[in-house]
């Protein structure tokens, strides 16, 4: 029974991880830059601490997913992230595969309840 108790929080971990790609290029059609979209998904109810956010952001950008612009225009020098062609077309894949896949685990769990 103790074994539960340390794996929950591991389980939760790995589902909120594959969750986190798609909300940020969910947000990214138009350029952000990293605090702005911290604050876009907790409006939308998607918490994400910037330790998570700014390695994800990286990552995306090396992936060919993102670019990034430094905006040094301002008080303080920002870089902005935006959704590259190739980051969209991404994006609509893996927003059609979620649609299908959440379609599917509403059966699933609402089954369970019966």
């Amino acid at each position: 029974m103790g074994e539960g108790k340390d794996l929950l929080p591991v389980l939760l971990l790995e589902l909120r991880r594959g969750t986190l790609t798609i909300s940020v290029l969910s947000q990214m059609k138009e350029p952000k830059y990293g605090y702005a979209l911290v604050q876009s998904l907790e409006e939308k109810g998607v918490a994400i601490d910037p330790n998570t956010l700014y390695p994800l952001l990286r990552r995306l950008e090396n992936q060919g997913l993102l670019d990034s612009k430094w905006e040094t225009g301002g008080a303080k020098p920002r870089k902005y992230y935006q959704r590259t062609e190739y980051g969209t077309e991404i994006y609509k894949r893996l927003k059609t595969y979620w649609e299908n896949l959440s379609v599917g685990m509403e059966r699933l769990l609402r089954e369970e309840e019966a």
